[in-house]
């Protein structure tokens, strides 16, 4: 094996340790724990594309039909989404955010946004400028 191959696969384990490490703890950083992480996941989608089926949803979200179905009844308890009828399907719903959910949505993000301002307040300018790079860089592996 070449050494740019160690180099890069050296660089693949610690990148991915660092990214599930600080996944993790800006995840930690929630406002409400009464909403599981699924749940967060699920209105999140329906911020981004908008309403839409209980299908479309577990196809957004990869998980099974039934298993959506599931969250969209807990979300719906607790006030988080609606459910309307499908405009052409009559056996169908679309499923979309109350104010509620996007109250909680804005204060998760701003929750996770405080915490991480505080840590890169701790960094040298230099370390902040050197994060700016690498988000852009991190944008574009993931994006790949």
């Amino acid at each position: 094996m070449s050494r740019t191959t160690l180099d890069t696969a050296a660089l693949a384990h610690d990148l991915r340790l660092a990214v599930m490490r600080f996944s993790r703890r800006l995840r930690n950083q929630r406002v409400d724990t009464s909403v599981t992480l699924t749940h967060l996941a699920a209105l999140s989608t329906l911020k981004r594309h908008g309403p839409m089926s209980p299908g479309e949803l577990a196809a957004h979200e990869r998980v099974q039909p039934p298993s959506m179905t599931r969250v969209v009844v807990a979300l719906e308890g607790m006030g988080m989404v609606t459910r309307t009828p499908h405009p052409t399907d009559g056996r169908q719903v679309i499923i979309g955010l109350t104010p509620a959910a996007d109250e909680l949505l804005s204060a998760e993000a701003r929750a996770r946004e405080a915490w991480l301002s505080e840590r890169l307040h701790e960094l040298a300018p230099e370390e902040r400028e050197v994060l700016r790079e690498a988000a852009v860089i991190i944008d574009k592996l993931a994006s790949g």
